[in-house]
This record gives C-alpha cells, sequence and structure tokens, in this order.
C-alpha cells in the first residue's frame, strides 16, 4: 500500500463506501471494491480477487443482522431461500477461486468488463419489472432453482472476489422473490462465500490486508447507510445511476485489462 499515493488511496476508500451502499440499498455494489482494485492498482487477479474477497465477510454479516434485526431473515420462507443460496455457495465458491487462478489479468479484465456489463442489464431489468418486486406478487422459487442460482452466483463470486448480491439480488427478483427479501437473503450467502473464498484465497497468498482494511471500512459505513436507504428512500435514482455507472465502467475495464 505505501507505493500508491494518496488520489489512488482515496479513491479506494470512495470505492468502499460507495460499494457498500449499493450492497444494502440495490444489491449490486460489492463489485466496486474489485473494480476499483483493479483499475487503480497494479495487483493480479488472485491479488485483486482476495483482496476483495476479504471484506465482503464483514460486509456480509452485518447486513446480514441488520436483515435479521428489521425482520426479513425471520421469515420462513427467506431463510429457506438463504440456506439453498448458502449451501451451494460452499460447493460454487472453490470452483470459481481456482479459474481466477488460471487466467491472465487480460482475460481477467474482459471477464470483469463483460460481467460488470452483465450485472447493470439484470439491475435495470429489475428495476423495469417492479410488480415482480412487491410481496406477493408471485410464487416463491422452489429449493432447488434457489440452489442453481446460488452456484453459478458463487463460481462468479470466487472469480471476481464479490460477495454475491450483486447476481443473486436481481435474478431471484425476476424469479419473483420480493426485493428486500432478496437482499436479505443474497446477504446471508455472502457471509459463506466470503468466508470459503477469503480461505482460499490466503491459502494462495493472494490478500493484501492492509488495502483490505482500506477498502473494508468504509464499506461497511456504507453498508449501514444503504441498509436505511433501501427501508425508508424510493431507490429508483440510486438504481439509475448504478446502472449508467456499471455500464461506463465495463469497456474501460475490458481495455485497461
Amino acid at each position: 500500500m505505501g507505493g500508491l499515493g494518496m488520489p489512488v488511496l482515496a479513491g479506494l476508500v470512495l470505492f468502499g463506501l460507495v460499494a457498500g451502499v449499493g450492497i444494502t440499498a440495490v444489491g449490486p455494489g460489492g463489485v466496486l471494491v474489485t473494480v476499483g482494485l483493479f483499475a487503480l492498482t497494479g495487483m493480479s487477479p488472485a491479488q485483486v480477487a482476495g483482496t476483495a474477497i476479504v471484506t465482503h465477510v464483514a460486509t456480509g454479516a452485518l447486513a446480514t443482522a441488520a436483515y435479521t434485526r428489521s425482520g426479513q431473515l425471520r421469515e420462513r420462507g427467506t431463510r429457506r431461500i438463504a440456506g439453498a443460496l448458502a449451501a451451494a455457495a460452499v460447493a460454487g465458491t472453490p470452483l470459481g477461486v481456482l479459474v481466477n487462478s488460471v487466467v491472465s489479468g487480460r482475460v481477467f479484465g474482459i471477464l470483469l468488463g463483460v460481467f460488470v456489463a452483465l450485472v447493470g442489464a439484470l439491475v435495470w431489468r429489475r428495476a423495469a419489472r417492479p410488480a415482480a418486486a412487491e410481496p406477493g406478487g408471485g410464487r416463491l422459487p422452489g429449493t432447488p432453482v434457489v440452489a442453481a442460482v446460488g452456484f453459478a452466483v458463487a463460481v462468479a463470486s470466487g472469480v471476481f472476489g464479490i460477495g454475491g448480491p450483486m447476481l443473486s439480488v436481481p435474478l431471484l427478483v425476476v424469479l419473483g422473490v420480493p426485493v428486500l427479501s432478496a437482499l436479505a437473503a443474497a446477504q446471508a450467502q455472502s457471509v459463506v462465500i466470503a468466508t470459503v473464498g477469503t480461505l482460499g484465497y490466503v491459502a494462495a497468498g493472494a490478500v493484501d490486508w492492509p488495502l483490505a482494511a482500506l477498502t473494508g471500512v468504509p464499506e461497511l459505513a456504507g453498508v449501514l447507510l444503504g441498509w436505511v436507504i433501501a427501508r425508508a428512500v424510493p431507490a429508483g435514482a440510486l438504481t439509475g445511476s448504478l446502472v449508467v455507472s456499471l455500464f461506463a465502467l465495463a469497456p474501460y475495464l475490458a481495455l485497461h485489462g
């Protein structure tokens, strides 16, 4: 961290804060830590993903506690979905860590750019289908479907060092899960993904602990702020800003690699 200038360090702090807000207010958001580390530092793909995923252990635990307190994770249906997502993450995350270990910086940049664009498209689709976000607007998906989503999300999370909500939330909403229930279940999955992913990247010696703290502390603050926003403020403007930002970042990341 000592070799990075103050503007870069300040940029990483800002990426962490905004990522935390996005995690609990909209779902997608945690990818911004990976984006910041990849765009502003010269770390390898494994170091980027390993350092980023460490930050999601604390943010996932804090967000899980927040949604337990507000009641979403006490609901039987939400607990079932969270359990299926978490179980699938145990199997999917190590596979993602393994995939990361064999990709070059160039390939990682292209994949990250495509991934960011995909997340933007999913968020935009969710915003375009408000009916699916309302409680009672549809039947909750079955456990096998949720487990399949959880496995795919965990693999991607292991590759890019993310917690999971950025993919789980829009996918669950498309499947008919209410927004707050999807957010709550995804946070619980995020704890498992981040813990398993951290163990894998620590074993590979691919975690920069000072940078993890630099981005992780403001990310925690952002998680609390985002939780307040999700429960009290219409998220339309925030969602639109996030979609525009993700689409703008995607080509830069692909070329930056």
